[in-house]
C-alpha cells in the first residue's frame, strides 16, 4: 500500500523522468550538474525523489538537456 502511494509522489516521478532523460542524452550526473550549475549532491537528491526542486532549477535542467520543460513532466511514459 505504501509503495503504491509513493510511486504517485510527483517528486519521485519527476526524479525518475529526469534520470531517464539524462541517461538517454548520454550525460552523467556530474556532467548535468556542472553544465546546469546545480550541485551534484542536490541533483542526486532530485533524481531520488528526495528534493522538492524549484521551478528555476527545473528550467535550468530542461535548458541544459535541450528539451522543453514540459518533457520533464511526462510521467506516463
Amino acid at each position: 500500500m505504501l509503495k503504491a502511494k509513493m510511486s504517485q509522489d510527483p517528486r519521485i516521478l519527476f526524479g525518475q523522468r529526469l534520470t531517464s532523460i539524462r541517461k538517454a542524452k548520454g550525460q552523467s550526473q556530474e556532467q548535468l550538474a556542472l553544465n546546469s550549475g546545480i550541485a551534484r549532491s542536490y541533483l542526486s537528491g532530485i533524481e531520488r525523489g528526495q528534493r522538492n526542486v524549484a521551478l528555476l532549477n527545473i528550467c535550468k535542467l530542461a535548458k541544459t538537456l535541450g528539451i522543453p520543460v514540459s518533457e520533464l513532466f511526462r510521467f506516463d511514459e
